[in-house]
């Protein structure tokens, strides 16, 4: 997803493997794969080019990121279970995140 996020537009599984094996040696299959399985998911669109398809993100970093962790709340049944999760992570969170935190709370509060 790294480098789906920080292409300018849609990319090969060629494309993606060349950035990806930068970092690490996957097979191409193996790239191939998880786009599928992530295009599956709707995680990513696959188009159709030619003879490639070309994959493009559904959701920035940030909105999936917010998403996987409204998921990850909603897994726990009852409010004292969510408030006891929200403060585990809010002591966590470092500096410069309690602070965007606090804005944002500000911003809901302005609202």
């Amino acid at each position: 997803m790294e480098c789906l996020w920080s292409a300018s537009g849609a990319l090969t599984v060629r494309e993606v493997h060349a950035s990806v094996a930068v970092k690490r040696n996957l097979a191409y299959t193996t790239i191939m794969t998880v786009l599928q399985r992530l295009a599956k998911k709707n995680l990513v669109v696959q188009r159709r080019d030619n003879r490639a398809h070309r994959y493009v993100p559904t959701r920035g970093r940030a909105e999936l990121v917010a998403e996987l962790m409204s998921y990850a709340l909603d897994q726990v049944a009852d409010s004292c279970g969510r408030e006891a999760a929200l403060v585990h992570f809010v002591e966590r969170v470092g500096a410069d995140e309690a602070t965007a935190l606090r804005r944002a709370l500000a911003e809901l509060d302005g609202a």
